[in-house]
């Protein structure tokens, strides 16, 4: 896994990408170099805003597309916190989270802090791969 810090040189990057089964693109290394910079929640909106300056345009497509390989290889996660908000996560290691429907911001928690339990027998053939927790909050009244 590359360590989330902003020291990561284009060569680094690379390099892990292609470790990964990853074809190393410009876009994809502007892509990987938002996430890997540090720890983050973002939205596909957000990168897009992220990775476009006045000297580079990365369309939509891409982003969308390069998102979604990052998830396929395990290199992200997505978050689904409702039906409209989709977060793509750097942290892949077991964790859930809050949702603040008031900010629409996302916050890790620690799986030591959560415990799931009463999970029904899975269908027959069906291993488990993880259990996802959000927890939505809003404003106390």
């Amino acid at each position: 896994m590359l360590r989330h810090t902003a020291a990561h040189s284009n060569d680094e990057i690379r390099a892990w990408l292609r470790g990964q089964g990853v074809n190393p693109t410009s876009q994809r290394l502007d892509i990987a170099r938002v996430f890997f910079s540090r720890c983050i929640h973002l939205s596909a909106e957000d990168i897009f805003r992220l990775v476009n300056t006045e000297d580079q345009r990365v369309s939509k497509a891409t982003v969308y597309n390069t998102l979604s390989l990052f998830v396929e290889k395990g290199l992200i996660r997505q978050v689904v916190a409702d039906p409209n908000k989709i977060f793509y996560d750097s942290n892949t290691a077991a964790h859930h989270h809050f949702f603040d429907v008031d900010t629409g911001e996302l916050a890790d928690i620690d799986s030591a802090d959560l415990k799931v339990s009463g999970l029904p027998a899975l269908p027959d053939g069906k291993a488990l791969e993880g259990v996802d927790v959000v927890v939505r909050v809003r404003r106390g009244r």
